[in-house]
């Protein structure tokens, strides 16, 4: 792997989730929800969220990556997992930080198609080339590592640490 990295700081960030919300409204696509997928799409969702007047934001857990370019063979999605029951005919955006290989992007999208939504589009901070998925609203494209200013630093407790578990209580 390359030592070269794609380094997005706060200001650029704000810039960056700025232009995407505004490839969304010059597109006239207009979500009744949006999805995040957690956690570097947390971010982005609420961002767009802000930018896009829109409150119905959800979440949807999955783990992939375990590392720096280290992965799962798939895409696991945890629970709580959405209903979308109650959205068949609602417009989703499905907001994440990066579109890499695109495997949880296509699992989430799945999802949501499978349950009938109205439209499904995504939209990303970054997408790189190999990405199985090409989303509708992308920021940039790069083909590098990227350092997002929400986990450039390490965390501040070892993996694990200060949670309690209910047979801990």
């Amino acid at each position: 792997m390359s030592e070269e990295r794609e380094n997005l700081d706060w200001a650029t960030y704000g810039v960056a989730v700025r232009q995407l919300a505004q490839q969304v409204a010059d597109d006239g696509f207009q979500p009744d929800l949006i999805l995040a997928i957690a956690r570097g799409g947390l971010f982005v969702a609420g961002s767009l969220g802000y930018a896009l007047a829109v409150k119905n934001l959800y979440v949807m857990n999955v783990e992939y990556y375990t590392g720096i370019d280290e992965r799962l063979d798939v895409p696991v999605m945890l629970p709580p997992h959405i209903d979308l029951i109650d959205h068949t005919q609602s417009n989703i955006l499905i907001a994440d930080d990066v579109a890499d290989t695109g495997h949880t992007l296509d699992l989430v999208r799945n999802h949501c198609i499978a349950a009938n939504v109205g439209e499904v589009r995504s939209a990303v901070v970054y997408q790189k080339s190999h990405s199985m998925v090409d989303c509708e609203y992308v920021w940039k494209h790069t083909d590098l590592w990227i350092n997002f200013p929400w986990s450039n630093e390490p965390p501040v407790v070892a993996p694990g640490e200060g949670q309690t578990s209910v047979i801990d209580s």
